[in-house]
C-alpha cells in the first residue's frame, strides 16, 4: 500500500478506481468467477478467515501459486498510461485498486492504495506486523518479528474483513474533481458506491469498461472497450477534460 493517509491533505484532482478488468488483459484471472470458483476453488475455502482456520496449508498453496503467476505477468498499456499520467499530475492523482497485484506500480504509478491488500505482502495474526512476501509461505514459516509459526497469512482483505484505507478513500472521493472507474463490475460494495460519493461531491465521473457495469447510469461519460485501448485514449483526452472543469469552476 504505497498511498498513505496525510492529515488535512488536499484531495487529489483525479481519483481512479481499478478492478479486475484492467489486470485481466495482463493474463491474470478475475477474483470473482461466474460459477463461484476461483481457479477451481470455492471462494470460501481460499478467501475467508474461516477457510484459513480450517485449512491453512491449502490457502498457502493457493496464494503461493498466485504469486508465481503474478511474477510472470507484465503491466499492459492501461497500467502504463496511468503511470504516465501520474508523472504529470503527481499527488493530484490517486489510484484506488481492488486488485492485489503490483501491475500499477510496475506500470509507473506510485500513489496507489490497495484496498484489498497485496499479494506480495503477508501479515502475522500473532503480532499484527506486516512484511514483504516474495517467496512461498507455509504453516512452518516463522514470523521474523515474534518468531512464532502458524500465524503468517497473506495480507489480503478476505470476505468479511474491512477494506484498507477507507478513511483516505472517503476524503479523496469527497474532494476530487474527476473520478474514473476502470474494469469494475459495479456490483461489489463498498467500491461500487464510490461513484455515488464522487458525484455527490460534484466530480465528473467516467466509466471505462468492456460493457456496462451495474452502476453505469451514475457515470456522466463512458469509454467502452478494452482497458488497454480505452485508458490510453482517456489519458490523451484528460487535459481537455481538466481544462473544461476548471473553466466551469
Amino acid at each position: 500500500m504505497n498511498a498513505t493517509t496525510k492529515a488535512n491533505a488536499k484531495a487529489p484532482f483525479l481519483v481512479v478506481l481499478s478492478g479486475a478488468g484492467i489486470s485481466a488483459e495482463s493474463g491474470l484471472k478475475t477474483f470473482r468467477a461466474a460459477d463461484g470458483l476461483w481457479e477451481d476453488h470455492p471462494i470460501d475455502e481460499v478467501a475467508t478467515p474461516e477457510g484459513f482456520a480450517a485449512d491453512a496449508t491449502r490457502v498457502h498453496r493457493f496464494y503461493n501459486m498466485r504469486r508465481r503467476e503474478l511474477a510472470k505477468a507484465s503491466p499492459n498499456p492501461a497500467h502504463e498510461a496511468l503511470g504516465k499520467l501520474e508523472r504529470q499530475l503527481g499527488e493530484d492523482m490517486l489510484i484506488i485498486t481492488q486488485n492485489i497485484d503490483d501491475l500499477h506500480e510496475r506500470g509507473g504509478s506510485q500513489n496507489v492504495l490497495h484496498m484489498h491488500g497485496e499479494l506480495y505482502k503477508m501479515k502475522c495474526n500473532e503480532c499484527a506486523q506486516q512484511f514483504e512476501c516474495r517467496s512461498d509461505l507455509s504453516t512452518a514459516t516463522a514470523c521474523s518479528n515474534c518468531n512464532k509459526t502458524g500465524g503468517l497469512r497473506p495480507d489480503i482483505v478476505w470476505f468479511g474483513e474491512m477494506p484498507y484505507g477507507m478513511g483516505q478513500i472517503e476524503q479523496a472521493l469527497g474532494g476530487c474533481r474527476i473520478f474514473v472507474a476502470i474494469g469494475t463490475s459495479g456490483s461489489v460494495f463498498p467500491a461500487a458506491g464510490f461513484v455515488l460519493q464522487a458525484r455527490a461531491a460534484g466530480a465528473l465521473c467516467f466509466e471505462i469498461n468492456t460493457e456496462s457495469s451495474a452502476m453505469r447510469r451514475y457515470f456522466q461519460m463512458t469509454y467502452e472497450g478494452p482497458a488497454g485501448i480505452q485508458v490510453p485514449r482517456f489519458v490523451a483526452d484528460f487535459a481537455s477534460h481538466r481544462q473544461q472543469i476548471l473553466k466551469n469552476s
